[in-house]
């Protein structure tokens, strides 16, 4: 079983990132999925998380890389995560051209 003060620390933004056992004890303790941040704490400063949005903006894989990584730019990896949006936009309007006979 985890560590209850190790957890405590990795919910509340501590390191080390959460590990499989520490999700399945937060996942006992009743805590939600927005409330457990896996790797870091890039998202959880943030009043409405990345992935609800996508969720409610009805996006897909691409669109929803985009805004994932433009959400966290500022807060995780800089210019690098704003050129991996890049990449996956990109990708996007290569698939929606291609889609539509543009080119």
């Amino acid at each position: 079983m985890a560590d209850p003060v190790q957890l405590e620390l990795n919910l509340t933004g501590g390191s080390p990132p959460l590990r499989d056992a520490d999700m399945a004890y937060a996942r006992e303790r009743g805590r939600s999925a927005n409330e457990v941040q896996v790797g870091g704490s890039h998202y959880k400063q943030h009043a409405i998380q990345p992935w609800d949005a996508i969720i409610d903006w009805g996006l897909g894989f691409l669109d929803g890389n985009v805004v994932k990584y433009v959400a966290r730019w500022r807060n995780k990896d800089g210019v690098k995560d704003l050129k991996k949006a890049r990449h996956y936009l990109d990708k996007l309007i290569e698939q929606e051209e291609a889609m539509s006979g543009m080119n």
